[in-house]
């Protein structure tokens, strides 16, 4: 009876091990084409196990013992800390591409994952990866001082009668429009925003690959069957396990906007490689190391 699992287990591990193999290569190779290369097939290789393990839980028998969705708590940073929203939206994007729910954290510094534990192991491997790159990627934005050529209108207060004026109980305000350099803080968020949504694009395009492929390749198992059932599993755990209340929003008007910004954040995260991630056998690097 316990056979079954037992093949299940070692199924998982077996996964776990080639991808850890894909996270070495992409970061060990300076060809960008390479990287990509390495990333797909990381991303292809972490939703096809899924799809298996749902294969193989399909066929034991209810009264055995069976993977269950779970809810693992993952630390962002710091409360307080600036740009933590940029993070989690990065966090988000792998979690969304490995089957994942999520809910933040108030402050942004704890995400709540919702899934089964394989797709959480690969979630969190991509983003120990991802996550430095996109720091290391947003400092040389900044160092670079790029981000100082675009010109933002912006409201500044004066004395007396200014261009504009409003009044707030029994005072008048006077203030004037200026054009000013957007503020690094507000490049730094702008481009690691952009950088987390691309990588969610990428990593989106890879599980669709990879679930076609193994529709087309299904010879009786049922996969599509198997993977409505998964969605319905996962989506029953999420509604009797959650106590989130309100939403969430990944920017806000108070943190500015910067096309330029964005555009080289974007740009970065087509260019993103996978570092090695010690949860799956690599070496996690620290931030700035």
């Amino acid at each position: 009876m316990s056979e079954p699992i037992g093949r299940m287990v070692n199924m998982s591990e077996k996964y776990l091990a080639k991808i850890a193999a894909l996270l070495r290569k992409a970061e060990s190779t300076d060809n960008e084409h390479e990287a990509d290369a390495f990333l797909q097939a990381a991303q292809r290789l972490a939703t096809l196990s899924s799809v298996d393990l749902a294969v193989a839980r399909s066929h034991i028998a209810a009264t055995q013992m069976r993977p269950t969705p779970t809810q693992r708590t993952v630390s962002i940073g710091e409360p307080g800390k600036r740009g933590l929203k940029t993070y989690v939206q990065l966090f988000l994007e792998i979690g969304r591409a490995n089957n994942l729910t999520c809910d933040i954290a108030s402050n942004s510094s704890r995400v709540f994952a919702y899934g089964f534990d394989t797709d959480i192991d690969a979630a969190q491997a991509l983003y120990a990866s991802l996550v430095v790159q996109m720091v290391r990627a947003s400092d040389a934005y900044i160092k670079s001082g790029r981000y100082a050529e675009e010109l933002v209108a912006r409201q500044v207060r004066v004395e007396g009668s200014g261009r504009y004026s409003y009044w707030a109980g029994n005072m008048r305000y006077d203030y004037v429009e200026q054009e000013r350099a957007v503020h690094p803080s507000t490049a730094r968020i702008n481009f690691q925003f952009a950088f987390a949504r691309r990588i969610g694009k990428r990593l989106a395009a890879a599980k669709q690959s990879a679930q076609k492929q193994a529709v087309a390749e299904d010879r009786g198992s049922g996969v599509e069957l198997v993977l409505r059932a998964r969605e319905v599993e996962l989506a029953d755990h999420y509604r009797a396990t959650s106590t989130a209340r309100g939403s969430w929003r990944a920017t806000s008007s108070r943190s500015g906007y910067s096309e330029l910004s964005r555009r080289a954040g974007d740009k970065a995260g087509r260019s993103a490689r996978l570092g090695a991630e010690k949860a799956i056998g690599g070496e996690q690097r620290r931030i700035g190391a």
